[in-house]
């Protein structure tokens, strides 16, 4: 159970949320509890052993923000992609640190031990990006090159590349989906989604009103993993058909060179859809659009109770000014029997 004092942080909210800019509000499941962003601001909310919530605020402006020359159209989705894993990584990462504390607790006058510095932050993103690229890119070339023998084949080779991507995705996630901790995490990324329903459609923001709210969300990060995986078939099956055009023939190595360097674009291209889609998910088209990231979400995605749904109100109040973060102060005391 949470502390007393919150339950006077759910209030119906009339902020002003702008429908005509889908990407106001965003969020992500972490350790135990739900990042929120909000114009300007992003509050990390994290449930403790106790069944008291914590909560980290801090101002943000994303790159986009603070440089309008890049927010044009693909450059801006790309940009934004980099920033967003940044932010992703560095809330993981607190929440982390929040979680150890109760298996043992760690006296150090008041705050969370030193927080990682700007370069381990890089260093983190560096090798989330390049395991990504490893797994989702570099391999189902190298399997569609050596086992089918079709590189000379932009549309074919680019299809069953994509198949593989697409395959390796999904398998990764059902087993992960077993996971007791996983399950956990992916019930706060429901609670994440249920809450900014709730707030785009100016419901009351207290468990009961937002448990019936959808936990499938056209916006949701997976499903933009899945148009990404469709965006890079199209893209670079193009681009193949030009090179093949060019050169005569192409193999592992060229791919590779053209590829690579193109992924942030295809991450552009791929913002772009999701923006549109999500704008006209209520069209009998848009709907046909999204509905493969919906049906992924289902794994991604589990049902909350209303104590998680709770900490993903509170994160999302807290970004927006409606409730004030230093009502959930991290205070260093043991959460279980365990001493450090």
């Amino acid at each position: 159970m949470s502390n007393e004092k919150n339950n006077s942080s759910w209030t119906p909210t009339n902020q002003a949320y702008d429908p005509n800019k889908p990407m106001q509000i965003g969020g992500q499941a972490v350790i135990e509890g739900v990042m929120m962003r909000a114009p300007g601001s992003v509050a990390t909310a994290v449930r403790r052993a106790n069944g008291a919530i914590v909560v980290q605020k801090m101002a943000f402006q994303s790159l986009i923000e603070r440089m309008k020359f890049l927010n044009v159209p693909i450059l801006r989705g790309a940009v934004g992609l980099i920033d967003m894993m940044y932010l992703g990584i560095k809330t993981l990462n607190w929440s982390a640190e929040v979680a150890m504390l109760d298996i043992a607790p760690k006296k150090q006058n008041g705050s969370v031990k030193k927080e990682q510095s700007r370069w381990s932050l890089l260093l983190s993103l560096t090798f989330a990006l390049v395991l990504g690229l490893g797994i989702f890119f570099v391999l189902p070339l190298f399997l569609t090159t050596k086992v089918f023998h079709i590189e000379q084949e932009a549309l074919q080779f680019n299809l069953v590349s994509g198949a593989i991507r697409i395959t390796i995705l999904l398998v990764y996630l059902a087993a992960i989906s077993m996971m007791k901790d996983v399950k956990r995490l992916f019930q706060y990324h429901g609670a994440e989604h249920k809450s900014i329903f709730a707030f785009e459609l100016n419901d009351t923001l207290i468990p009961l009103a937002v448990k019936k709210h959808t936990r499938f969300h056209p916006r949701c990060g997976t499903s933009f993993l899945l148009i990404v995986m469709v965006v890079a078939i199209l893209t670079f099956a193009v681009l193949d058909s030009i090179l093949i055009r060019w050169l005569g023939e192409i193999n592992l190595v060229t791919r590779l060179v053209t590829h690579l360097p193109l992924i942030p674009v295809v991450g552009g291209m791929s913002y772009e859809v999701i923006k549109f889609s999500a704008k006209h998910s209520t069209t009998w088209w848009g709907r046909i659009i999204v509905a493969p990231g919906l049906w992924l979400q289902k794994i991604t995605t589990k049902e909350p109770d209303e104590t998680q749904l709770e900490v993903a109100i509170v994160a999302l109040q807290c970004a927006l000014g409606v409730d004030d973060a230093s009502k959930y102060p991290l205070i260093l005391v043991a959460a279980t029997s365990f001493e450090a």
